[in-house]
């Protein structure tokens, strides 16, 4: 594996917002290739942890590897919404720092046989870890033309979801709709082609985002991040797109309030407690010199927040 694999996006700003205490316990919620995770380690000293969380197999076995000879790191093959559970086995009560890049790595998306882009021929499998969940194949040949709409609509933002979705059902008639590719052709023929680059993007990370449930373990890894920050710990989250963005946004801004009655109530009956000091009022993008050099960065933005 070489890093061009697993180049990592806001390299310096993810370590400067996150590495707060040399001697601390960290954890990396996608650890992926360990692009950020090795140089986390860098910044810290003997005595620190860190913890690396990843579904995918061959992530968790390159990362092993990767580490082997450092006694910090302890490898979980886990979604991170398992925190919680990791951390009892760790008996780690409280976490300096946490982090998550909700990106899929370059790897996944440069190797053919993982079946992440639509750039190469694969099987419709879309699964972070193969042995959980079913496969994209599944859902494009079961769901009704209307549950499909919904999902390219929902999770991928397609405007033209219905007349994708139809085109699937009516390809799928004729026969079983098993490959990236068979998936790409149905798209091309649904939209002109000065849009297509744009709508497969979308359609992909659609199914993608549905088959992992990615949205909603999103939602509850924040949860239990935020209860197991100590006290000025922070939170350090990379997005990639806008439904991702807008769910950490939305969190952070609402762990962030000490009151959230109505504004005709005058005196505060909610007895809601701020959680978060949200350090990022608008998010860090990365330079145009970051961009240029890795153009998969371009759409990432980084929010961090600090337990009160």
């Amino acid at each position: 594996m070489t890093d061009a694999h697993h180049i990592p996006v806001l390299l310096n700003e993810s370590i400067s917002y996150l590495i707060t205490d040399p001697v601390g316990s960290y954890l990396d919620g996608t650890v992926g290739f360990g692009g950020h995770s090795s140089r986390f380690l860098r910044k810290l000293e003997q005595d620190a942890v860190l913890v690396g969380v990843d579904k995918d197999e061959e992530a968790f076995n390159h990362c092993k590897k990767l580490f082997e000879d450092d006694d910090r790191v302890k490898l979980y093959r886990t979604g991170f919404v398992d925190l919680n559970v990791i951390s009892k086995i760790e008996f780690i009560d409280a976490y300096t720092g946490i982090f998550a890049d909700l990106g899929v790595s370059s790897f996944q998306l440069d190797n053919k046989d993982s079946g992440f882009s639509y750039r190469f021929d694969a099987r419709l499998d879309l699964r972070m870890n193969k042995s959980e969940g079913v496969p994209a194949s599944e859902i494009v040949n079961d769901y009704s033309e209307e549950e499909l709409a919904n999902i390219i609509y929902n999770f991928g933002e397609e405007r033209k979801s219905r007349s994708i979705a139809r085109n699937i059902v009516k390809e799928r008639l004729n026969k079983k709709i098993e490959s990236t590719a068979d998936l790409k052709r149905i798209i091309e023929q649904s939209v002109p082609k000065k849009n297509l680059n744009k709508t497969l993007s979308r359609v992909f990370q659609a199914f993608r985002i549905y088959v992992n449930n990615e949205l909603d373990e999103l939602k509850e890894f924040l949860e239990k991040a935020v209860d197991l920050l100590e006290e000025k710990g922070r939170i350090v989250i990379l997005t990639y797109h806008s439904l991702e963005d807008r769910i950490v946004k939305e969190f952070f801004n609402y762990e962030s309030l000490d009151c959230i009655c109505p504004p005709e109530i005058p005196v505060c009956v909610c007895d809601k407690e701020a959680r978060l000091k949200v350090l990022t009022r608008k998010p860090v993008a990365p330079s145009d010199e970051e961009t240029e050099n890795n153009p998969r960065a371009r759409s990432a933005k980084l929010r961090v927040a600090e337990r009160i």
